[in-house]
C-alpha cells in the first residue's frame, strides 16, 4: 500500500506505532504533530507543558479529543470538563472551547470538516 501523500507520518500505514512517543513535551510550550491532514479532517497530536493552553476558539465542526497522557481542563461553552488519560470529549461544532493544563498532557485531536 502507497502512503497517501497528504500522511504526514506513513510510518503509521500497516504498522502499530506508540502514540504517546509521535511528540515529546517541550519546556513552557504546546507542541503539535500532524498525523493525517486531508480536506475531510485532520488527527494532530498535541502535548502540552504544565500552564500552557489554547485560548478560546470555535470550529464549524466537531472535534474529538482522546488524552492520551495526564490529565486537562477542557472549557467547553463555558462548562469546565475534566479529562485524563484514557477519556475522550466531543467538543461540539460552533460552541467556544478552550484547553488548560494543570499538568503535562498529551491529546490526539480529530477534526471531522465534512
Amino acid at each position: 500500500m502507497k502512503p497517501d501523500k497528504n500522511t504526514v507520518l506513513p510510518s503509521c500505514i500497516a504498522n502499530a506505532v506508540n502514540l504517546a512517543g509521535l511528540v515529546e513535551y517541550a519546556a513552557d510550550s504546546v507542541v503539535s504533530k500532524t498525523i493525517i491532514d486531508k480536506s475531510v479532517g485532520t488527527v494532530t497530536l498535541f502535548a502540552f507543558d504544565a500552564g500552557q493552553g489554547l485560548s478560546e476558539h470555535q470550529t464549524p465542526y466537531d472535534a474529538l479529543v482522546q488524552i492520551v497522557d495526564g490529565s486537562a481542563i477542557l472549557i467547553i461553552g463555558g462548562k469546565d470538563v475534566n479529562a485524563s488519560a484514557g477519556q475522550i470529549v466531543v467538543m461540539p461544532a460552533n460552541v467556544p472551547h478552550a484547553v488548560q493544563a494543570k499538568e503535562r498532557f498529551k491529546m490526539l485531536l480529530i477534526m471531522i470538516k465534512a
